[in-house]
């Protein structure tokens, strides 16, 4: 059993490490309460005693703080869940690891153990978005559709002034697409104002407009959703920044 305890301990201390990480990443603030034994439920007290220990003492080991949710865990064991904020100060639950000796009681799986015995072991259940639909629904709110770079399905949008530039604007998408950034090129015969108010629309994080000035500098007049405007832009430059931005996970 003390075995088993180890390693329970060690899945459910990787489970926590895995949520923090990912929550971080996406810039949640979270708060986590750990889920008891509910009026209604299977198994031995033991068991029960036994899984919602390794889940408090695993909490205590990360120095993660919790409150005690008394009698919220599922019917067939106790469980940590994860309750992140979004931009509008509204909770949501989303992650969740929970310890279940029942079900392989009842399906009666066992493993050798290190003394030669037979033992039961314990089922972790792990969720760190829960339902993934649910996840991108909550993170656009979050964002307001305004992802950061690296998040963002189209990080930028080039296209020309005038024709004369094409070629140009061409050889910037290339580049861009060359460095790892998910862009596109608007060739369309519309005018400039049109297409800036159509990728701020679409929130795409760097909007490139491309003339002759910037043809002949060899450099890149750059926008950015909220309108902040960067003329001269060094193509090497701006690459780099948004490389790293992207790299970094970059959330402001």
């Amino acid at each position: 059993m003390a075995a088993l305890q180890e390693q329970l301990r060690k899945e459910i201390e990787s489970a926590i490490e895995l949520a923090d990480t990912v929550y971080k990443t996406f810039g949640f603030k979270y708060k986590v309460e750990l889920s008891t034994k509910p009026k209604k439920f299977i198994g031995s007290d033991e068991n029960w005693e036994t899984a919602t220990k390794a889940l408090e003492n695993a909490l205590k080991r990360k120095k993660t703080e919790f409150k005690i949710n008394e009698g919220e865990g599922a019917f067939y064991g106790p469980k940590i869940d994860f309750h992140i904020e979004d931009s509008l100060k509204r909770s949501w639950q989303l992650g969740t690891v929970q310890v279940d000796f029942s079900m392989p009681e009842k399906f009666e799986a066992f493993f050798i153990n290190s003394e030669d015995k037979k033992e039961t072991p314990a089922m972790i259940h792990r969720a760190i978005l829960g339902s993934l639909e649910r996840f991108i629904g909550i993170l656009t709110e979050h964002f307001g559709g305004s992802f950061p770079t690296w998040l963002a399905p189209e990080q930028a949008r080039v296209f020309p002034v005038s024709e004369k530039s094409e070629e140009y604007a061409k050889e910037v998408q290339k580049n861009l697409f060359a460095a790892g950034i998910r862009s596109h090129l608007d060739l369309r015969g519309e005018t400039v104002s049109y297409k800036v108010r159509d990728a701020q629309m679409q929130k795409i994080p760097y909007i490139i407009t491309v003339g002759e000035k910037e043809m002949a500098k060899k450099t890149l007049a750059v926008r950015t959703r909220d309108s902040i405007v960067e003329f001269d832009a060094k193509v090497e430059k701006f690459l780099e920044k948004t490389k790293k931005e992207i790299e970094t996970k970059k959330i402001g």
